[in-house]
Formats: C-alpha cells, sequence, structure tokens
C-alpha cells in the first residue's frame, strides 16, 4: 500500500533546511521519496496535515522503559518484585514513548538482566505497541556499584535474585566473560557504569567505580562483537577513562573538567546528557518522597552538568538526546530539548541530536533520523516550527511508524 504525507513543511535534517510544498511517499513501510505535492500516485491514501512540519522519528538514546518510576528511594526494593512485573510496567511505557513520537529508544539498562531484549523482541513481533530498541540487557557495574542492589541488611544481601546482580563483576577476567554473556543473551550495546549515581543509595557521582583496564577490557570484546558501549559517567576522572578506551558516549557527563572535553571532542565521543532528569528531581523529589541522600547529590550535578554541557557545545563535542526517562515518567521525554536549546544548541541543532546525530551513535544512520528514500517510515508531525519554538516537540500530533500511523489521522 502506498501512503502519501502532506504536510506544511518537512525538516531536511541532512542539509538542516525547512521545504515546503513536498509530501512524502511511504510504500511497504519505507520512505519511497519526496516528491511534488500534486504529484501522489493514482490510489495512494493520503494524508493531509495543514500546519504541521513532518520530520524523522525521534530518537531517544538514554531511556529506562522497563519497570516503575524511580521513586527516590534506591534499588534495594526491587527484590520484592518479579521480571514479570518488570516487564509489563515496560510495556506500558513503551507505548508512552511511542506516542510521544519517539519511534526508536536505546533502553541503557535495567537492574532485571535482559527484561529489555524480552520487551524489544515483544515489540518486533507485533505483539505490544512500541518503538524500536536497542538494549544493554545489563549493567556491567562493580560490587557495591551504582548497578548493584545497595542498602539490604548484611544478614539478607546474599539472597537477592542473580537477575538483579547478573552485570556484577570484579576484575578484568570477569568483565570480558560477563561482557560476552550480555551479548550472547541478545543485547545490542554494552553500559558500563563507571562512577556512583545521585539515584543509587551509598555511591557517590564523582568516584570511579571501574577500573581503566576494567572497562577497557568492556570495550576490547564490545568491539570484537562489532557493538559500542555507553559509559555511565559523572566525574571526569572516569570520564577520562571511558574516552580512552573507547567508549563510544558519554552518559550524562556532569562533573567535567577541560582535560574531559578536550578528549571527548578529540576522541568523536558522544555526550548523551539528560538535562531535564535533574530538574524533575529538584521540583518534585520532596513531594514524592525522594530519600535526602538522593536530593543532596541531585544538587551536587545539578548546575554543574547544565555547565558542562554547554562547554561540550562549545567544544564541538558530539551531542545525542537522551533523556533517562524512567527517572521521571516518559510522557514528559520531550521536555529535554527546550533544556538542550537553553543550555548551548540551536533548536534545529536540538532535532539533530534526536533525529540524524542519534542514529550516527546508534549506528543506524542507513535508516532513521533523516526522511531519505530507503529510510523507514517513521515519521513525526507537530503543529507549527519547531526550529523556531522548539517546545512543540513536547507534543506530538502525528505518528508513524514503519509506515503505519500509530497516532493522529
Amino acid at each position: 500500500m502506498t501512503t502519501v504525507l502532506v504536510p506544511e513543511r518537512i525538516l531536511d535534517t541532512r542539509h538542516r533546511q525547512i521545504v515546503n510544498g513536498k509530501a512524502v511517499v511511504v510504500e511497504d513501510g519505507r520512505i519511497k521519496g519526496v516528491a511534488a505535492r500534486a504529484d501522489a500516485p493514482d490510489g495512494a491514501a493520503v494524508i493531509d496535515l495543514p500546519d504541521h512540519t513532518l520530520l524523522p522519528g525521534l530518537i531517544d538514546c538514554h531511556t529506562h522503559l522497563i519497570g516503575q518510576i524511580d521513586n527516590g528511594q534506591g534499588y534495594a526494593q526491587l527484590v520484592t518484585r518479579s521480571a514479570a512485573q518488570e516487564v509489563l510496567e515496560g510495556v506500558r511505557h513503551a507505548a508512552e514513548m511511542l506516542d510521544c513520537g519517539f519511534t526508536t529508544v536505546r533502553d541503557v539498562g535495567t537492574f532485571r538482566a535482559f527484561a529489555d531484549v524480552a520487551l524489544r523482541e515483544a515489540i518486533d513481533t507485533g505483539w505490544v505497541k512500541g518503538p524500536r530498541m536497542q538494549c544493554a540487557g545489563a549493567y556491567v557495574t562493580s560490587p557495591g556499584g551504582a548497578g548493584d542492589i545497595t542498602g539490604l541488611a548484611v544478614d539478607t544481601d546474599q539472597i537477592v535474585p542473580p537477575d538483579l546482580r547478573f552485570g556484577v563483576v570484579s576484575g578484568v577476567d570477569q568483565t570480558r566473560a560477563t561482557v560476552r554473556q550480555i551479548l550472547g543473551r541478545g543485547a545490542n550495546l554494552i553500559k558500563v557504569i563507571a562512577t556512583g549515581a545521585p539515584q543509587t543509595l551509598g555511591t557517590n557521582p564523582a568516584s570511579p567505580e571501574l577500573t581503566a583496564d576494567e572497562i577497557r577490557a568492556a570495550v576490547e570484546i564490545a568491539t570484537e562483537h562489532g557493538v559500542h558501549v555507553a559509559a555511565h559517567a559523572h566525574g571526569a576522572d572516569s570520564v577520562k577513562r571511558a574516552v580512552r578506551a573507547g567508549a563510544r558516549s558519554i552518559e550524562h557527563g556532569s562533573l567535567l573538567d577541560n582535560e574531559a572535553i578536550d578528549l571527548m571532542s578529540q576522541a568523536g565521543t558522544y555526550l548523551v546528557a539528560d538535562l531535564y532528569n535533574a530538574e524533575w528531581i529538584a521540583s518534585e523529589g520532596s513531594k514524592l518522597g525522594y530519600a535526602p541522600e538522593v536530593l543532596k547529590k541531585n544538587e551536587l550535578v545539578a548546575d554543574a552538568q547544565r555547565e558542562s554541557f554547554s562547554r561540550c557545545v562549545a567544544a564541538g563535542v558530539r551531542i545525542a538526546f537522551g533523556s533517562d526517562c524512567g527517572m521521571f515518567p516518559h510522557r514528559y521525554a520531550g521536555r529535554q530539548f527546550a533544556h538542550y536549546v537553553k543550555n548551548g544548541l540551536s533548536p534545529t541543532q536540538a532535532i539533530l541530536s534526536a533525529t540524524l546525530w542519534a542514529a550516527e551513535l546508534m549506528g543506524w544512520e542507513d535508516r532513521i533520523g533523516s526522511i531519505e528514500p530507503g529510510f523507514y517510515a517513521d515519521l513525526v508531525a507537530v503543529h507549527g516550527d519547531p526550529t523556531e519554538d522548539i517546545a512543540v516537540l513536547e507534543s506530538v500530533d502525528f505518528v508513524m511508524k514503519g509506515g503505519k500511523v500509530v497516532k493522529g489521522r
């Protein structure tokens, strides 16, 4: 079946320009081409989108679809929930992300190992509604680190289900073996937890948690399997370790110094920064009953992260959109765009961070992130022009994934 989308304007991310008077032809789930509005094939279904901008489906490179929305109480409570409950929560979140216009996500970790892979397979099979997914499978983390289950009593610590600690490693050999297992069970990328995290009780975001050799070992095995490493890293020392080891992206990057920024710029390492997340915690955390430790650590990183982001933009560091939704409700993922603009990106650059640049980070620039012949027909439309008012991306009216309309007309 052929479908023709007729918007007011099209955003050409490849050439960074608005195109008027054109239509997008979709056939068999792919973009066939961009044509004059009057050249719609006979018998094609026509979808008019007056006063709307059509752009590629959005991409979020830092999501957590599995499990409940973070409640700021640490993660020991996960022992009271089953993997099935976590995945079923993910089904709802996946649908929310798609409705917000995010047709592709990079899910960068779940404590319940491979729950994200199960969700990805359910989406790909067509059982549930959701975006295309790349999955990390399990966190690669140190004992007691930000990807471990902390805060349990000593006499209960040994009864944690194995899938909640699948990626806990100590030493180079165990890191290599665990990364091989994670990839063998269906992960598309490796997520290493290089520093502490604001939300994990008992950890310090500024402090290293994996050695340089452990990070390097993870990158070596990932590279052998043709996949990338995403490094959760707030502190500058661990950012430098990860960049030197060959990590593809730095997640968060809150406490960067000039050397870390220079290294990222020179190496072509992507920054995936979750600027809205810290604001959400600051404004809602106390009302939601967040632990005082979490609120204090959020204060530590919030302003510093915004400053680090602005300095990275000025230094030419590659930026890819990442909301960290799951720490806050997925329906608010689009709020991140305005914070990227506020802290240094132009509106067009902010859109590129969630389309073309994000696709490049994921290694999928040959299929998503741009409106081009042969690419997946993953398309969204918003009222108005997001290159002039980035806030319109917080409310997406029309979503098509793989040539099928999943929201709107």
